[in-house]
């Protein structure tokens, strides 16, 4: 008896710990997507519509690094956790670009 009250008790346990996991997971999810959609709408400022593009486009791209490293932190499997990490480094390197860009463009 005491065998099953102690299983009981550390499923419960896990299940507990499980529901907090996904609790936590889904809010840092949401949080990624609201900072995403709000700095995309300030961001595209300008009457250029390379420049306006390029202004949305960071924010989505910041966006898409900060669900993979949501991923990465919850996330178990392996080739979705992979594909995060693909993510950020492809993510990384046209928020480089693309700022690089900006900061040739006349003000």
């Amino acid at each position: 008896m005491i065998r099953l009250f102690s299983f009981i008790l550390a499923a419960g346990l896990c299940s507990a710990a499980y529901a907090d996991t996904t609790d936590a997971m889904k809010s840092a999810y949401q949080h990624d997507n609201t900072k995403m959609s709000a700095n995309m709408k300030m961001n595209a400022t300008s009457d250029n519509p390379d420049v306006a593009f390029v202004q949305g486009m960071l924010p989505h791209h910041q966006g898409a690094v900060d669900m993979a490293k949501t991923e990465l932190k919850y996330g178990k499997d392996p080739e979705i956790r992979a594909l995060a990490a693909d993510i950020i480094k492809a993510q990384d390197a046209e928020i480089a670009q693309m700022n690089a860009w900006l900061a040739k463009q006349p003000k």
